[in-house]
């Protein structure tokens, strides 16, 4: 007679390891990406039967009230510098260029309504938008092709990306500030956008992405893959 092996001795064969060691795992993977990770790519590199959800709220509880804390982007997960030290990093931050106004309000339009297409930006805006500010935008990865609507034409649609988050510090969309935050801050003019001839051809080579015309034409030659996202 053959002893058949019991659904304990098989469980045991796949037991997690204890749940502080998967928390050190965890940390591991989070110090060692260059990128923020998803608890499916957690839960794909953990042994089989870890829960790397319950090890996380462990870790993030670890390094509440510490120089670095585990923050959430989106669907993921880093190690960033607590918000209330960033100025010890200033001399090591690299001097950004300013945005225009026409690249901040399509930024805005788009992070605000996401997905919305270029026709809709336009309607918003009131003025024709350059493709040259939407594929800097691209270029510098804080907007993506999203979906294509399925209407007459099937425009493409446009949405932040997990990088736009990432930084301005946001979690989620619904963190971005409202109205009253806005104008508090003096990104929110009272008055309309300049006015345009909405017949006017667009200027594919104003370099309206920056306000310095001469940062901006390296960007002229930049070509996006108007594919499905």
């Amino acid at each position: 007679m053959t002893d058949t092996p019991s659904p304990d001795r098989e469980e045991s064969l796949f037991r997690a390891p204890p749940l502080a060691e998967q928390e050190r795992m965890i940390e591991a993977l989070l110090f060692a990406s260059a990128e923020p990770v998803t608890l499916n790519e957690m839960e794909a590199r953990l042994p089989h039967g870890s829960d790397p959800a319950e090890a996380l709220v462990l870790l993030r509880k670890r390094y509440e009230g510490r120089g670095v804390q585990v923050t959430r982007i989106g669907d993921a997960y880093a190690f960033r510098t607590a918000s209330d030290l960033g100025f010890l990093m200033a001399r090591e931050q690299v001097e950004q260029r300013k945005l225009s106004r026409a690249a901040i309000e399509t930024l805005a339009i788009v992070a605000y309504h996401q997905p919305v297409t270029r026709a809709e930006i336009e309607e918003i805006r009131g003025v024709s938008v350059s493709r040259g500010t939407v594929d800097q935008l691209i270029e510098l990865g804080w907007i993506k092709f999203g979906r294509r609507r399925m209407t007459p034409g099937r425009p493409v649609t446009y949405v932040g990306t997990q990088d736009f988050l990432d930084h301005f510090g946001l979690e989620s969309a619904r963190d971005l500030p409202g109205l009253k935050e806005l104008r508090e801050a003096g990104l929110l003019e009272s008055r309309p956008p300049d006015a345009a001839d909405p017949e006017a051809p667009e200027d594919d080579n104003t370099g309206d992405m920056f306000e310095d015309d001469a940062e901006a034409q390296a960007f002229d030659d930049v070509i996006i893959d108007d594919d499905d996202a």
